[in-house]
């Protein structure tokens, strides 16, 4: 196996696990990323998509005692049977979409302006949530959350799926917009992407496989170890950075980097092709 690829493949898992769960789209970063390493085609794409499942491993780890309290009280304890349905209801709105935009999306909207201006309107959504005088907050943790609750939040995760959204950007901000808490709409966001990505990841290894093979397998498990403690290390951080921080930071950051990767587009100083 090359090794400057293995190298390529790192830097993407470190991307994609830093930026998988912060509100910035760890889509958008994967695929301005691969337009500048060279990193760009249609295996890579599957790719950016498999190694979304290191990510989810490091959510897993962070939440084990969480997840396996659930698995054990699954069939006898109520408060189990809640979490573990809103976590399902929250995903069938993603599976369904995106099952149905799949080509769509791939064909047209992996480009550097969608990416781009998905991330300045981000930006611009997340200042003013952020900058409003009052939320209402009505659910304060997860545990407290109802199946309308988690079904709406499913929905606006839908919004995600346009490179440069950002899955937790939506997710979270739009959370807290109905009514959860910061900390609540973090982790549900976090519990929500464990079946999304890894749904999203194998269908589409299943879809693509006429273009893998064995000899990929060091790539892909380079891959998705780095993603994986990379996204360890951003859970931990997040988690602690939300107790006391807005998320007003990240939207100036998202004005920044879609203003200049609009700009090396526009002048073609970049070729910032996916």
């Amino acid at each position: 196996m090359d090794i400057a690829l293995l190298i390529k493949a790192a830097l993407m898992g470190v991307v994609e696990g830093l930026t998988e769960f912060l509100p910035i789209s760890s889509t958008g970063h994967l695929i301005l990323a691969g337009a500048l390493l060279g990193f760009d085609d249609d295996k890579s794409k599957v790719f950016d998509i498999a190694i979304q499942s290191g990510a989810i491993f490091a959510v897993v780890l962070v939440y084990w005692k969480k997840i396996s309290a659930t698995v054990r009280d699954l069939p006898s304890q109520r408060q189990a049977q809640r979490f573990a349905l809103n976590v399902f209801i929250g995903f069938l709105p993603a599976a369904v979409v995106g099952l149905l935009v799949y080509k769509t999306i791939k064909a047209h909207l992996f480009n550097a302006p969608v990416v781009a201006g998905a991330f300045i309107v981000g930006a611009f959504i997340i200042l003013w949530v952020e900058k409003r005088a009052r939320l209402v907050t009505r659910i304060q943790s997860v545990d407290e959350m109802g199946p309308l609750d988690a079904l709406k939040v499913g929905l606006v995760q839908c919004l995600g799926m346009i490179p440069g959204t950002s899955r937790s950007g939506a997710t979270i901000i739009g959370g807290m917009l109905l009514g959860l808490s910061r900390q609540a709409a973090t982790e549900f966001s976090f519990f929500l992407a464990i079946p999304t990505l890894i749904g999203a990841g194998v269908y589409s290894l299943y879809k693509e496989r006429a273009l893998l093979s064995m000899a990929d397998l060091p790539l892909f498990s380079v891959g998705l170890v780095v993603s994986f403690l990379s996204a360890w290390l951003c859970i931990r951080w997040l988690l602690r950075y939300v107790a006391t921080h807005n998320f007003v930071s990240f939207a100036y950051y998202r004005i920044a980097f879609g203003l200049v990767v609009l700009g090396t587009a526009w002048s073609g100083l970049v070729k910032w092709v996916a």
